[in-house]
């Protein structure tokens, strides 16, 4: 009984030890994010070069352009235009424009940034620093299009890589040559004109 006892002295000690280390460590994790979000979605915006892989889809490379809640993404074979309330994904094998109003773990299959509206409602936030950060986002509602996220971001707030699991299968992403701009909110919306011939499907 007496074992017992200690032992549950012991636990409820570590774990009132614990709980004050683990909000500091998702407090601090919340700055860095707060702090990355800053400087990619500014007034301006930012644009990076990408790689994306998956099991099921292979790897692909582009450019990713983001502003506050819009981005556009070019890949050799497709194109994604969004300007923070619909999507416009041109591929160029079919010739065909989709239009849609897509999910958090479709959107972030073509925006690397859209964590940095994610994390702010419904994840558990912990990080770990070894020369760079990492944040562990966990979603809260098993409902979540997106579960687990991994955030790999310089000491300057550059983000650098993207793990995320949407179910079983983890993506992902790794981000090089990032860079600040000022970019017009024209880039975000898919213009006709310059495809003419393309085949509008909507979705919405």
């Amino acid at each position: 009984m007496k074992k017992i006892f200690f032992t549950f002295i012991i636990a409820v000690t570590l774990f009132a030890f614990c709980m004050p280390l683990h909000a500091q460590n998702a407090g601090r994790a919340r700055q860095v994010l707060d702090r990355t979000a800053s400087l990619i979605m500014g007034k301006g915006g930012a644009t990076a070069n990408f790689t994306i892989s998956n099991k099921s889809l292979g790897a692909t490379s582009g450019t990713v352009s983001a502003k506050g809640n819009k981005f556009y993404a070019s890949t050799p074979n497709v194109k994604v235009w969004n300007n923070g309330n619909t999507q416009w994904t041109y591929t160029r094998s079919t010739n065909e424009v989709t239009v849609s109003r897509p999910n958090d773990a479709q959107q972030m299959t073509a925006n690397p940034y859209k964590f940095l509206s994610l994390y702010k409602s419904g994840y558990a936030l912990s990080m770990t620093d070894r020369g760079q950060y990492e944040v562990h986002l966990k979603a809260i509602h098993p409902g979540r299009s997106i579960q687990e996220a991994y955030i790999t971001i310089s000491h300057n707030y550059h983000p650098t890589k993207i793990r995320m699991r949407q179910g079983k299968t983890w993506t992902t992403i790794t981000l090089s040559g990032f860079r600040t701009r000022n970019i017009p909110n024209s880039t975000f919306e898919f213009n006709k004109r310059a495809f003419p011939n393309a085949e509008i499907v909507d979705l919405r």
